[in-house]
């Protein structure tokens, strides 16, 4: 409020100091010549900012998650990426942070920097449907996953998604599947490629049909990152506020592929992440592994596209 001594912050220039924040990758200081505003002040301004970005869009951004949502979801992956039936793709990133205070080794990861993890899932408009971030950057891509809410509402079948169903035009009965790199264990709703080399044709047209849905995350990070110039320094924050910049830039990513597109250019790098240890998880139940095959076998017959013999 304002008083006698100075008038109060408005909240247009609080979104503007945020937004200046998040797009530049400036650090505090350098906003305070910019703005005139103390160092501390511009903190509290961008926890504060990017608390109620969070509140007030997310529910819109990252809407509830309904069986017809789930169902265009994989309309759309199977239009754009010929794979039938894909709920989305998972992955895992690295913030880097500047060590936070009184964390010991708990964000030191595997390649010598601290950060603190950002797993997600995407659809095939390259835009949010799930994140987890925070995680210890000691944990592997499945453990993080396994962790998450999303896994445990996933185990309790309270995700509302489909049954299983016939593949359209086909007799080929599929589970609703997220597809994943090697990190992750495959189960009844995750798919991952074939281990190995000397891999059959069908098993590597697997995964070469599962790597063009799985590169929707890949592209996804990418806009990420080069919208949002904060990832492309480690951060001087605390974790608890590095974790609230990162949902803000996750739900405002959303905001900005609805309403502006995407610039093509900015999905093919990926400045400031680097992937999450990529230990291998299990092998995973017989069942699932026979899905895998059932899917391997229908993008070598039905369900083959011309040029994938080529790849």
């Amino acid at each position: 409020m304002d008083t006698n001594m100075r008038k109060a912050i408005s909240p247009t220039e609080k979104l503007a100091v945020t937004l200046r924040y998040l797009t530049s990758g400036c650090t505090f200081q350098d906003l305070h010549y910019s703005f005139k505003l103390g160092a501390s002040t511009i903190g509290n301004i961008v926890r504060e900012v990017c608390n109620v970005v969070w509140e007030e869009l997310a529910h819109i951004q990252m809407p509830s998650m309904t069986e017809e949502m789930w169902k265009d979801t994989a309309a759309k992956f199977k239009q754009r990426a010929n794979f039938p039936h894909c709920l989305g793709a998972i992955n895992g990133k690295h913030i880097r942070v500047i060590k936070p205070t009184g964390t010991g080794s708990q964000h030191f990861n595997y390649k010598h920097y601290f950060s603190i993890a950002l797993l997600a899932i995407v659809d095939s408009n390259y835009k949010f449907v799930y994140v987890d971030i925070g995680s210890f950057e000691k944990d592997s891509d499945s453990t993080i996953f396994k962790n998450s809410t999303f896994w445990n509402l996933l185990q309790k079948n309270k995700l509302n998604i489909p049954e299983s169903c016939p593949i359209l035009n086909t007799d080929i009965i599929v589970d609703y599947v997220f597809v994943g790199d090697e990190a992750f264990g495959i189960s009844q709703h995750v798919l991952r490629p074939y281990g190995g080399r000397n891999l059959t044709k069908n098993k590597r047209i697997f995964n070469y049909r599962l790597s063009r849905a799985r590169r929707y995350v890949e592209c996804a990070f990418g806009i990420l990152s080069n919208k949002w110039r904060i990832f492309h320094r480690p951060m001087n924050v605390t974790t608890e506020l590095a974790v609230d910049i990162t949902k803000a830039c996750c739900v405002l990513h959303n905001y900005v592929r609805e309403k502006n597109g995407i610039n093509f250019q900015d999905t093919l790098s990926i400045d400031g992440f680097e992937d999450v240890n990529t230990t291998y998880a299990d092998r995973g139940t017989r069942s699932a592994s026979d899905m895998r095959n059932t899917f391997a076998d229908y993008f070598s017959t039905v369900g083959a596209v011309p040029w994938q013999n080529d790849k």
